[in-house]
């Protein structure tokens, strides 16, 4: 590789190797320069414990790390780099018409997007799938600049993106970072591969009124299988929908309403709903006559405070309902299983006592009076403290943990006495147009805060066995969610708004060595969109309050 003018050289270390380069050379070519294997697989690297896009040059001495597609940052990286991809083809089969691509959530392994303005059918989606691959062929780089928030401001309201617009006006910074391919100007929230040639696996599929943008999974080479959850979409979308109804489908949109005061009267707005919801699920299960609710879904999706306001609705239709939850069948933490790292494996379905609960379960349905066990969490075993239980005519157990789909915990109930229920906190604002939020992330900031509240665990900590806790919910909790009765969404528009000040000091203890540095800066930029909303509006029995504090509920 040739030398700069200065002749300076700089020694780095990378996939164990060391090595000398000129001041400048680019981290793309040095990839490639140094065998790397795949290197198109590679979507950034870190130096020093900070990422860095692969246009960047090398200025000083360090290790450098490969960040792959399989890897977390490196998957964010290849899903919104092909989504800059599929805006540009459609933008030149499309864009005189100022036709384009909303995408608007996660499903399977893909995004769901639709065409505003325009049906899309199986002609036009082979169409831009086509443009999508000559643009790979070519291999066209994708630049980095910056413009005037006030000229990117103007230049997207041209194009008809008048929610990319609109959160742009809440941007305190007077420049801000856009990506151009061959002349397509896009801003986004994280960093992109340096040329089209990286995009190399995916896929397009018709699914719903819209399509399916599909990526690879652990396996870079080729795209995961396309799993339809047809209840999940129709949740996702009913959430979006109401969104839009409302006027807060976008961050943008949702500032607007804090700016003109209308925060309080969205708050009450959508509690109202979320008890609706909740007293119609405790109609049908009153109506068929169901005795055991069984209810699941991940981390931080409310479920405890969600058991107990079904089990208020349920009082209301003449039952006695009793909330339980399967983390009171934990055994003992020393006997807990380990997952693949050799950490306690607190997610899998052996980390619970599976025996006693059909004992209980049996014990329940035979109308014994029943000991209910309760799991101490600061020792670590069962409490020699315990309730009893005897089940009667208007009696119902509302039970509720992550497992709670699983046949395996209600092998020995009668199915047609349980109804079964999937929660999760799914996010209805969109970024913009382009870009919408990861539940995923949602989830997460309210685990940071409650954890910090009732666990005295810092975000460091939480945002470390993070990745652990994902995997699990991806094999124990995610493939039974189709068998639920019904998908309730405990997703609040507003609730980031007011966990933003919740979360924000907590991040910030995070210092630059720190492991978990990189993932914590990226929320705070995340989270630096959002106008804050104070918590003295939220309901004692909001699902916020089980993570800000507060509730009326033993959460």
């Amino acid at each position: 590789m040739g030398k700069n003018k200065n002749n300076k050289e700089i020694e780095i270390e990378i996939e164990n190797q060391k090595k000398v380069y000129p001041e400048g050379t680019k981290f793309v070519d040095i990839i490639k320069d140094c065998g790397v294997e795949n290197p198109y697989d590679v979507m950034l690297i870190k130096k020093n414990g900070k990422l860095r896009e692969l246009y960047k040059r090398l200025k000083t001495p360090g290790k450098i790390e490969l960040i792959r597609v399989a890897d977390r940052d490196g998957k964010r990286v290849y899903r919104r780099s092909l989504v800059y991809l599929l805006q540009k083809a459609v933008d030149d089969l499309r864009g005189d018409k100022k036709i384009c691509v909303t995408v608007h959530h996660s499903l399977s392994h893909g995004y769901f997007c639709r065409l505003e303005g325009e049906k899309i059918d199986a002609l036009l989606l082979d169409k831009i799938d086509s443009r999508m691959r000559e643009l790979v062929k070519a291999d066209r780089k994708i630049m980095k600049s910056d413009l005037t928030t006030k000229k990117a401001s103007e230049k997207f309201g041209e194009r008809g993106l008048l929610q990319k617009k609109k959160l742009l006006k809440y941007r305190t910074s007077s420049r801000v970072n856009v990506y151009e391919l061959d002349g397509y100007v896009d801003y986004f929230y994280g960093y992109m591969v340096p040329s089209t040639g990286y995009l190399r696996v995916f896929e397009l599929m018709l699914y719903a009124d819209g399509f399916i943008l599909q990526f690879p999974h652990k396996d870079s080479s080729r795209v995961a299988a396309f799993e339809p959850s047809n209840k999940l979409f129709k949740t996702l979308d009913e959430a979006s929908s109401w969104a839009k109804l409302m006027g807060v489908g976008s961050i943008g949109e949702l500032n607007d309403v804090i700016v003109k005061g209308g925060a309080a009267d969205l708050v009450y707005t959508q509690e109202a709903l979320m008890e609706t919801k909740i007293g119609s699920i405790a109609q049908e299960i009153a109506d068929k006559n169901k005795k055991f609710i069984m209810i699941a879904g991940p981390s931080s999706s409310g479920k405890t405070t969600f058991s107990h306001r079904l089990s208020t609705q349920l009082y209301a239709h003449g039952l006695r309902p009793h909330p339980i939850g399967l983390d009171d069948f934990y055994i003992d933490r020393d006997k807990c299983p380990r997952d693949e790292d050799g950490k306690l494996d607190f997610e899998c379905l052996e980390s619970l006592d599976l025996e006693l609960i059909d004992k209980t379960f049996e014990s329940l349905l035979s109308g014994k009076e029943t000991k209910m066990p309760k799991f101490d969490f600061v020792t670590g075993m069962r409490s020699h403290k315990y309730q009893k239980l005897k089940m009667g005519e208007s009696d119902i157990l509302v039970i509720e943990g992550i497992h709670g789909l699983n046949d395996r915990i209600s092998r020995v109930i009668p199915g047609e006495s349980i109804y079964k229920i999937y929660i999760s906190a799914l996010t209805q604002l969109n970024f913009d147009e382009h870009n919408f939020i990861s539940t995923t992330d949602g989830r997460l900031i309210r685990r940071i805060v409650r954890d910090a509240r009732t666990r005295g665990t810092d975000a460091k900590e939480t945002m470390a066995m993070w990745e652990s806790v994902v995997r699990g919910e991806e094999k124990h909790i995610f493939p039974y969610q189709e068998r639920a009765d019904v998908m309730f969404n405990s997703g609040l528009v507003y609730e980031l708004s007011v966990l933003k000040t919740y979360i924000e000091p907590l991040l910030f203890q995070i210092e630059p060595e720190d492991k978990e540095y990189v993932e914590a800066n990226r929320l705070l930029k995340f989270l630096d969109y959002f106008l804050a909303i104070p918590s003295e509006n939220i309901s004692k029995t909001s699902v916020l309050r089980e993570f800000i504090g507060g509730s009326i509920y033993p959460v």
